[in-house]
């Protein structure tokens, strides 16, 4: 166990340092001067002296070479310094924390609706193979998988929001503001967990263990529910973690959909005001979140099946 665990962590950082450099280097890559755009954005859309900007550059370390650049940002960060906005003029630390409320509450929320939809919709398309239950969810998930988030955001909020007047149109409020961004993002998981639990609970279901607990005489909603979904589960539960960190990724387009002020539209005002401290700081704590997910869904395997072993540990 501590074996894997070292060997985890260990990729896990790996992980880190390939996206930071990636990240670091896209962005200074991007054509344009970011000074330029930052002193142009504070004067208001007037240009800036070449003296301004070359003072920008040298205040903020742009003119250095990128590779100092980094290790430099790479320090800050290890002392728990994400640095200051250049916009905002605010610590990279203080939005990331006052946003990530409400992305991960949107994130929650549309993973609740996915799995509730999900499992048993997957079960009973499993249980009544090839009858219209079956068909029915199969089309189901064809359709949820083929909808653009952005798109269903906007039916949702022309049918339940403006005509009907159910629901928000946009914000964050009590629960009824989150409903429609939650079924918003956790269509597609849906979809794709159903088409997972059912293939799984096939498989299962046609196991030897299965057969002879009916033999035995249990009744049919033991064997499907205590037997064969325990089972099922092992691969879902690599997909949902999985999807988990996609869902942070899906909260972009959603968030700015339905107005939320959560992780998603503080990176891309950050991307087009070309903010290079903030991009880094949430494309850093969005990947350690990822990291953090697959980790976890490890150690989940352990629990959902006790003959899971780790580096050769026997179970």
């Amino acid at each position: 166990m501590y074996q894997f665990v070292a060997r985890r962590t260990a990729t896990m950082l790996l992980v880190l340092v390939g996206v930071s450099i990636l990240t670091f280097l896209l962005l200074f890559l991007t054509p344009g001067d970011p000074a330029e755009t930052i002193l142009r954005q504070q004067m208001g859309g007037r240009t800036p002296s070449l003296e301004a900007i070359e003072q920008f550059r040298q205040s903020e370390g742009l003119n250095r070479p990128i590779p100092i650049q980094y290790v430099d940002w790479v320090t800050d960060v290890l002392q728990g310094n994400l640095r200051e906005s250049y916009y905002q003029e605010t610590p990279v630390s203080t939005l990331i924390i006052n946003r990530i409320p409400a992305t991960l509450e949107l994130a929650v929320a549309g993973m609740a609706v996915a799995l509730t939809i999900a499992i048993p919709t997957g079960i009973i398309s499993a249980v009544h193979k090839g009858k219209a239950p079956d068909y029915l969810s199969q089309f189901a998930a064809l359709v949820g998988v083929s909808m653009p988030n952005f798109w269903l955001g906007y039916i949702l909020i022309i049918v339940f929001s403006l005509q009907l007047g159910l629901f928000p149109v946009a914000g964050v409020g009590g629960l009824e503001s989150l409903v429609l961004p939650a079924i918003t993002l956790g269509s597609g998981m849906a979809a794709i967990v159903t088409r997972l639990v059912r293939s799984s609970m096939l498989e299962v279901l046609d196991e030897e263990y299965i057969d002879t607990a009916r033999s035995k005489g249990l009744r049919e909603r033991i064997v499907i529910y205590k037997h064969a979904l325990r089972n099922a589960l092992i691969p879902v539960v690599t997909i949902v973690g999985l999807q988990f960190g996609y869902l942070l990724n899906g909260a972009v387009i959603v968030e700015i959909v339905f107005q939320r002020p959560g992780l998603g539209a503080l990176l891309i005002d950050a991307i087009f005001a070309r903010d290079y401290p903030v991009v880094q700081g949430l494309v850093l704590v969005i990947a350690v979140i990822f990291v953090l997910t697959n980790f976890a869904v490890d150690l989940t395997y352990r629990y959902i099946d006790p003959r899971i072993s780790f580096g050769g540990e026997s179970a």
